[in-house]
């Protein structure tokens, strides 16, 4: 099938790695443009485009789909489906309207739970049994197209959105192929009205730990930020990111750092205490949490977030 694929980072590469093994015509690919990156901030192609120019592929870079530059330039493709996976740019009904037989989107939730910018956050967020990937079509909502399938993954209690991301990855690119082979026989079927929820994007300022909350929600809170943009709090004023920690029992004031009976270092919050697995100081690497306070008894009693 003759393909334009639209996406951005490693969870859109893994997909156009599966249409290409699966022998489709990608006759574009479409992705954000380099940004700077790395200690010396020199610009990096996205994952897709340095696959795609691994392959030969051809690709373009626009700032928006809305112009008629971008618009000719997509239709004189003439390709029966585009396929966008985490791409980054909104597709205007224009473009929607291109192919032969529309615009497909890997979405990873089993929709309409966590439309939007961060579902594999928010279902680990909100302690999710059960996440997926939904193959839609595109219209012009936000992800409110109708389902031509999904594909169930389940979440696991020591899932991050590291892991999870990679799971998902994995099924979205299996599920866009076999989606894609199925297609003459696939009825799409409108999204529920009942059970939608919205996945609004991550920002700096809620991962910063809530101490008066249970742990079980601080524990998910953790997994959910790694790798980014990192769960944090203070410690001795500067800040101290938490990259492990699980819910156990006991008491102590929210945010208060203590060292259980059996050695471990936990801290108190609004029900139960959270043992610190992974932690890491400011200008420090990442360490088991029982490295870190190797040596450093003076700070049991001390309180975090201040």
């Amino acid at each position: 099938m003759k393909l334009i694929f639209a996406g951005t980072p490693d969870f859109a590469a893994g997909a156009l790695a599966a249409l290409i093994a699966a022998g489709h015509d990608i006759a574009l690919v479409l992705t954000q443009p380099d940004r700077p990156a790395g200690r010396g901030m020199k610009l990096r192609p996205s994952p897709v485009k340095a696959l795609a120019l691994e392959h030969g592929l051809r690709v373009e870079q626009p700032l928006t789909l809305k112009s008629e530059e971008a618009l000719a330039m997509l239709a004189a493709i003439d390709a029966e489906l585009m396929v966008v996976a985490a791409y980054g740019l909104i597709l205007p009904r224009a473009v929607l309207d291109l192919p032969a037989r529309g615009c497909l989107n890997i979405h990873a939730s089993l929709l309409p739970r966590w439309r939007g910018a961060a579902p594999i956050q928010r279902a680990l967020l909100a302690g999710d049994a059960v996440t997926g990937i939904t193959i839609m079509q595109m219209d012009t909502g936000l992800d409110t197209g109708a389902m031509l399938s999904t594909h169930p993954v389940a979440i696991e209690a020591a899932d991050t959105a590291l892991t999870l991301h990679d799971k998902l990855a994995r099924v979205g690119a299996d599920a866009i192929v076999s989606t894609l082979a199925a297609l003459p026989g696939l009825r799409p079927q409108p999204q529920p009205e009942d059970g939608v929820t919205y996945a609004a994007k991550l920002t700096r300022e809620e991962s910063r730990i809530d101490w008066t909350r249970a742990a079980a929600d601080i524990e998910r809170a953790v997994r959910a930020y790694n790798p980014a943009p990192g769960a944090h709090t203070l410690l001795d004023g500067s800040v101290f990111k938490l990259w492990g920690a699980r819910a156990v029992d006991g008491r102590a004031e929210p945010g208060q750092l203590v060292v259980d009976g059996e050695g471990r270092c936990c801290v108190g919050t609004g029900r139960g205490l959270l043992e610190l697995t992974e932690v890491q100081a400011a200008g420090s690497r990442r360490l088991p949490a029982a490295d870190f306070m190797r040596g450093r008894a003076e700070l049991a009693g001390t309180l975090l977030g201040v």
